[in-house]
């Protein structure tokens, strides 16, 4: 738990010269992320991922399918009128699905260091590495 909150808070630190604000958006344009951790557990399918498609945002958790515009905001992602599928989904992926929801409509810090990001407010937190075969 130390190490992560130390990685998080390096990642946070660093974040001024490697992944905010105007460069951010740059760097996450036409890229692909796995979740790696979701609120410190490991997602429950190999499905979790989120793709930056120029202005648009498209997460997959599970079951269902969340889109919407997104932006930056000094080192906050902004990703305004998600809409999202409603497929019923095991209670596990509910749960995260739920979770990353929640995460991303209330503006979260977002850090980025090459191949690893790291999205968190003030209830949750997800770790992802980068998918460089996803990108387009």
């Amino acid at each position: 738990m130390l190490l992560r909150s130390a990685l998080i808070l390096a990642l946070s630190l660093g974040a001024a010269s490697c992944g905010t604000g105007p460069k951010a958006d740059v760097q996450l344009k036409g890229s692909a992320w796995r979740f790696a951790l979701i609120d410190g557990k490991r997602p429950s399918t190999d499905a979790a991922s989120i793709i930056f498609l120029g202005s648009k945002i498209r997460v997959q958790i599970g079951c269902n399918l969340m889109e919407g515009k997104w932006s930056m905001q000094d080192d906050r992602l902004v990703a305004a009128a998600l809409s999202q599928s409603e497929i019923p989904c095991s209670k596990p992926v509910w749960g995260q699905e739920k979770a990353v929801t929640a995460l991303l409509v209330a503006t979260p810090r977002l850090a980025v260091d090459e191949n690893r990001m790291i999205i968190q407010s003030s209830g949750h937190t997800a770790e992802l590495v980068r998918d460089l075969q996803a990108a387009k």
